[in-house]
């Protein structure tokens, strides 16, 4: 335990914190908010408390990156007041100031987010729909005074997600009825006067409550003009795929009032096919040449109080890059990660043969020197039976990524990855449907301490899971049906710590 307690007197440098993903320097994060490009910056609100480890008193904790990868953390920039707890939401950049809250004929930060008034003895619960303003590069914020802006007297009415929807010339907002497994879309010129344009749903999974939307456009892979569709994704929770909370995503087109799906009803696509990715958003007011960038928390409601983590609780996900591909079931949503994340890159490892024995021989001789890498691996498919690698740690742990050819499924399983008792819903192993053409596999596999997110043909399937293996390094050890089940192409990289004292 004193070594424990020494590891976590470490900022940053604590047992189980990522290297290169976000985490708040202390207490409890959920859903990132407000996800924006402004100045030079991108802009991570996240929901946060200020006060434990635990949800509540929840407010907009706020931190700032030139590159996605190196973040300073800044003082909480909306905070909870009145009993009115600030709730998920976006944030726009004002460039014409169509609000009215610019100051010196510059752009502002708007920030759009629901305000929930918890129940109490004397009054029922409610969620309202509120803005706040920053005329300093978001350093200072401003609430609206007239607050809300948007009320329609209900308990569960949140997550808006708002952005400019340049051919109608005015802001669009889709936001979540929960309980009704919808989402309305409306429009306002002036981001205080809102009127109802449409909605959409139910449709897809409906087994919880529909949470956390976000409409971004797309472009599509390889077209030529570049082609764009809009892609809808929506959390819910329970009813996520691999038990509990979960996101899926719906393909088609928006005019401005209404959505139109592209797939039937009754198709459900999820953005992830792991346990441990929700409420995914889009940053706002990106670069015209930058392709749009998707950020979720790394957690999931079945256990999120009981990570194992201290003195902070919950993190973001990798940043990824969107397109649209298109296939044998039409268009599907692409995921891949930042390609800043390769600045991290040092310490290159390479082997292509057809041995596992000689790969397995190389690896145990050149063991990763950091705790966070990169794996890339081309495997061969064609063959019967399990092919992956297992992630080895101390006392007889693994964590095991790999491909079954006989039910052509990808899967991730930590049922024996370390510390896994702290929840029931924990251990688990995940799998996502996928045929692989030609017989090759390809595979990104990123593993920063107490996370690991895999990509699978070049994006078409994403999967991200929590684990706690016991402190030190983790080996890696391929396995295939046969001793040489094909050509292996096998490259990994040390990824550097992207924290350090001047970006704290």
């Amino acid at each position: 335990m004193c070594g424990l307690a020494a590891a976590w007197s470490q900022p940053y440098r604590e047992l189980y914190r990522p290297q290169f993903h976000f985490s708040p320097r202390q207490n409890w994060t959920n859903d990132p908010n407000g996800l924006v490009w402004f100045d030079g910056e991108y802009h991570l609100f996240f929901q946060y408390n200020p006060f434990g480890d635990t949800w509540g008193h929840m407010s907009w904790g706020h931190a700032v990156s030139s590159d996605l990868v190196h973040w300073q953390e800044l003082p909480v920039a909306l905070a909870e007041e009145n009993g009115i707890m600030i709730f998920t939401g976006s944030t726009v950049v004002d460039e014409h100031n169509t609000s009215g809250f610019c100051s010196g004929g510059k752009p502002c930060l708007v920030a759009v987010y629901t305000g929930h008034t918890p129940r109490t003895s004397t009054g029922n619960q409610l969620q309202t729909q509120n803005l706040a303003y920053s005329n300093d590069r978001g350093r200072t914020w401003t609430k609206y005074s007239a607050n809300p802006v948007l009320n329609l007297n209900l308990p569960d009415f949140r997550d808006p997600h708002v952005f400019w929807y340049a051919p109608a010339r005015r802001w669009a907002m889709v936001v979540a009825l929960p309980t009704e497994d919808k989402v309305l879309f409306y429009g306002s010129s002036d981001l205080k006067h809102w009127a109802r344009r449409g909605e959409f749903g139910p449709a897809g999974g409906a087994g919880g409550q529909w949470e956390c939307p976000t409409l971004t456009e797309v472009p599509i892979e390889g077209s030529n003009p570049l082609r764009t569709r809009w892609v809808l994704k929506v959390g819910l929770n329970p009813g996520g795929l691999q038990g509990g909370s979960g996101e899926q995503y719906f393909v088609g087109g928006f005019d401005g009032a209404s959505f139109t799906n592209d797939n039937p009803a009754s198709t459900t696509l999820w953005t992830d096919y792991g346990k441990d990715c929700y409420c995914a958003l889009t940053f706002n007011h990106l670069p015209p040449t930058e392709a749009p960038v998707m950020l979720g928390w790394m957690n999931n409601w079945q256990y999120a109080d009981k990570l194992p983590t201290a003195p902070w609780r919950g993190q973001m996900a990798v940043p990824r890059r969107l397109q649209l591909r298109d296939g044998p079931d039409s268009l599907r949503l692409v995921q891949e990660p930042a390609e800043e994340i390769r600045s991290l890159r040092q310490n290159h490892f390479h082997w292509s043969g057809t041995n596992v024995v000689e790969l397995n021989g190389r690896l145990r001789s050149h063991p990763a020197g950091e705790t966070s890498f990169e794996l890339d691996a081309e495997l061969p498919t064609s063959s019967q039976g399990e092919i992956g690698v297992r992630l080895l740690g101390a006392n007889g742990t693994y964590t095991t990524v790999g491909y079954d050819a006989d039910k052509h499924e990808l899967f991730v399983d930590r049922r024996h990855s370390g510390l896994t008792a702290f929840s029931p819903q924990f251990p688990a192993r995940t799998a996502a449907p996928l045929a692989v053409a030609g017989g090759l596999l390809d595979v990104v596999v990123l593993v920063d301490r107490s996370t690991l997110e895999v990509f699978a043909q070049h994006g078409d399937v994403a999967m991200t899971t929590l684990f706690y293996p016991p402190q030190g390094p983790l080996a890696q050890e391929f396995f295939a049906p046969e001793a040489r089940p094909g050509r292996i192409a096998v490259e990994r990289w040390d990824l550097v710590s992207a924290w350090s004292a001047a970006r704290r």
